[in-house]
């Protein structure tokens, strides 16, 4: 690469005024202008750039949508039942409260799609509940609700998945249910470990539910746990689209916090509202800037470069997704998610296209990826958000995270090596590809 090239000093230009504190999506478009201005090219293609992709995507409008649906759920007393659900499921067992966060964490995702929500909603419940009278340490408690959070956006619905499905034209739909195996099976490899850590720990053991109360606490629930039967129920049966969907999850924890539990005052309410639009605002931003610069990243021709240049080194579909595995753990380590999925990952797909490998397939593995880059050290943001929650040190939260990392990684090699773990509900809901 030529290191005076229009393309390399836009790359110079991003990284260095990423580095100064401009957010990545600013970064991105200023970088793209500078690039634009040195070709000689009209400027204003980057605003054309930037409104088409926005405005033409209906896709998009799904992510402010599942964020201000965990955000209200979140603000109301949604979760609170939820976790008294979870403890009649699995709360008797030794590591009961253990346990309880990884179920919690399964049951929310059906509902959130975001792994921050999860950490930061149920995160600081499961926190003070799991560290109370010193029944585990605050370290182990802030890093099991780390890396159980990582389950959300796998299973659906997933705003990483609808992020892939924009720039990779994938269906939205299938990517859902591809990635419902591949989550319930590193749930049940979470559960493994914390099982083990009960015995070699000697966890306590929570008291049992009084049967005559598993019936009210169970009907308490009843509201949010059909959340996700609806949301999914809706977007498979054909009557909803994902976009719409996702309305429809918004609009039902509304109803269910306000008109059923009566949970949600209006300064929450409105709290909700900032939180969903700042955070909104920020992805938005974030992916705008993508848009701006894959439009520079095409116009010199990077993935078909890139498809070459593989092509040229004859790999095989599974040599290939092994490369992008390394690459995005390592990427994950330094990078935000999103940044991966809307900046490297599309010069990905060509090739992965080029090998015959199944757009779907590959979503999981990118997702998973991008998952584990949440909790890998230094820039793991669920490390930082827990580290704020807990008061632990970053130190001892890593070191408890370790062991569930080992079972995230195999569990990232089975779905690599064997596509049919994705792909089998997608083919029995008729996928072809």
């Amino acid at each position: 690469m030529n290191l005076t090239s229009p393309f390399s000093i836009a790359i110079v230009a991003i990284t260095g005024l990423a580095l100064l504190g401009l957010p990545i999506g600013l970064s991105m478009i200023c970088g793209s202008i500078l690039y634009l201005s040195m070709n000689g090219m009209d400027m204003g293609t980057a605003a054309e750039q930037f409104l088409n992709g926005m405005y033409s995507n209906y896709i998009i409008l799904a992510v402010p949508l599942f964020i201000f649906a965990a955000e209200i759920m979140n603000s109301g007393s949604m979760t609170e039942r939820l976790l008294r659900f979870c403890n009649v499921l699995v709360g008797h067992f030794r590591g009961g409260l253990a346990q309880i966060n990884v179920v919690q964490s399964l049951i929310f995702a059906g509902m959130s799609g975001s792994a921050i929500a999860d950490a930061a909603g149920s995160g600081r419940m499961m926190q003070n509940m799991m560290t109370r009278e010193n029944r585990y340490t605050p370290s182990y408690a802030a890093a099991l609700t780390a890396v159980t959070a990582v389950i959300g956006p796998i299973l659906p619905p997933s705003i990483p998945m609808v992020i892939y499905a924009l720039v990779s034209d994938a269906s939205i739909g299938y990517l859902f249910l591809a990635g419902v195996v591949p989550g319930l099976l590193m749930t049940a490899l979470q559960m493994v470990q914390v099982g083990w850590d009960a015995r070699r720990l000697n966890f306590p053991v929570e008291q049992r539910v009084p049967l005559r109360e598993i019936p009210r606490v169970t009907w308490q629930a009843f509201p949010t746990l059909l959340m996700p039967v609806i949301l999914l129920g809706c977007i498979y049966s054909g009557v909803t689209t994902p976009t719409e969907a996702a309305a429809l999850a918004a609009a039902y924890a509304v109803l269910v916090s306000v008109v059923i539990y009566r949970s949600l005052s209006w300064r929450e309410g409105y709290g909700a509202i900032l939180v969903s639009a700042k955070t909104s605002a920020s992805i938005g931003m974030m992916i705008g800037g993508a848009l701006v610069f894959n439009y520079v990243v095409t116009i010199e021709n990077i993935p078909e470069t890139l498809r070459a240049i593989l092509q040229g080194w004859e790999l095989t579909p599974l040599q290939f997704l092994l490369l992008v595995n390394v690459i995005l753990l390592l990427l994950g380590c330094v990078l935000e998610g999103t940044a991966v999925l809307l900046i490297i990952v599309p010069v990905f797909i060509p090739a992965a296209q080029a090998l015959g490998i199944d757009l779907v397939h590959f979503g999981v593995v990118v997702v998973v990826n991008i998952m584990l880059g949440l909790v890998t050290p230094p820039y793991g943001l669920l490390l930082f958000i827990m580290t704020n929650i807990s008061g632990s040190p970053m130190k001892a939260i890593i070191r408890d995270c370790l062991p569930f990392l080992g079972w995230m990684l195999l569990c990232l090699i089975l779905i690599t090596l064997f596509p049919e773990i994705s792909l089998w509900l997608p083919r029995l809901a008729g996928y072809e590809g």
